[in-house]
């Protein structure tokens, strides 16, 4: 009895460990980039609370993902959407963004954003 306890309990833990070790991925945001890419440009930008972004474009697409807090968003001619946290985003290039704002006016967020430059 104590040798069969003791296998359940070997394949149990062995089972745990295999699962914590699992690599999990989730798509996020597919994006076109269409463009031969130079080099890439990693960003971690953190807005104060209630701080909003100028109206702005890049001249290459940019592809990011709300870390923390909210981000109200819109790309010039669309609807202004919220980017909620754990979700991405994509602005196209050469196009104006009229809205990347801190949603929240109580908290800082926290954003990573990938600019692809052009060769």
């Amino acid at each position: 009895m104590k040798i069969v306890f003791t296998l359940i309990l070997s394949f149990t833990l062995s089972n745990i460990m295999a699962q914590q070790n699992e690599i999990i991925r989730k798509d996020l945001q597919p994006a076109l980039v269409d463009q031969k890419v130079k080099n890439a440009e990693i960003q971690e930008i953190t807005f104060s609370a209630g701080q909003a972004a100028p109206k702005h474009l890049h001249p290459c697409p940019v592809v990011g993902y709300v870390k923390s807090g909210s981000v109200l968003f819109q790309i010039e001619g669309q609807n202004p959407i919220i980017i909620e946290e754990g979700a991405s985003f994509y602005e196209p290039k050469n196009t104006n963004i009229l809205h990347f704002d801190n949603y929240f006016k109580r908290k800082a967020d926290d954003i990573y954003c990938f600019l692809f430059e052009r060769e």
